[in-house]
């Protein structure tokens, strides 16, 4: 398993959390210099939250961290980061996005490479099928999460 298999399984158990709580199965973990810092998973539903996707949750989770740790973070998230939390991402000038897929979805790809931000898609099976079931079940939450 690679290191970015590895971080991915970390975000896949953070978006499961989500599922178990009744919520929408995305996850993230940030990690530094090769160390999980912060995790976070959606929870919008959980939380009647209008901004908590994984990403922005797992940045919240961070706390406040300097320029130069989020200039060598890279940011692991199950699904393609929405515009949201793409902005965000190039707000802090993370570095490197790795994502589990996006064939369920392509989020703000285009505006961070644009800006300079290392895009890996792992392509992962687990990650896919996670979704797929997902938005099949339970399609109008789906709709509700990526403003449909």
């Amino acid at each position: 398993m690679t290191e970015d298999e590895k971080f991915m399984h970390s975000a896949y158990l953070e978006a499961m959390k989500s599922l178990e709580e009744g919520g929408i199965p995305i996850g993230a973990v940030l990690v530094i210099d090769g160390k999980i810092v912060a995790q976070g998973h959606n929870k919008r539903v959980q939380k009647g939250s209008a901004i908590l996707h994984a990403e922005m949750d797992c940045l919240e989770n961070a706390g406040r961290l300097s320029a130069k740790d989020y200039a060598k973070a890279t940011i692991y998230s199950t699904l393609s980061p929405c515009p949201m939390c793409s902005g965000a991402i190039v707000l802090y000038k993370i570095s490197r996005v790795v994502i589990g897929e996006n064939k369920n979805f392509v989020g703000g790809e285009d505006y961070l490479q644009a800006n300079g931000i290392e895009l890996v898609n792992l392509d992962n099976a687990e990650c896919k099928k996670m979704m797929e079931d997902f938005i099949q079940n339970k399609p109008s939450l789906w709709n509700e999460d990526i403003g449909i």
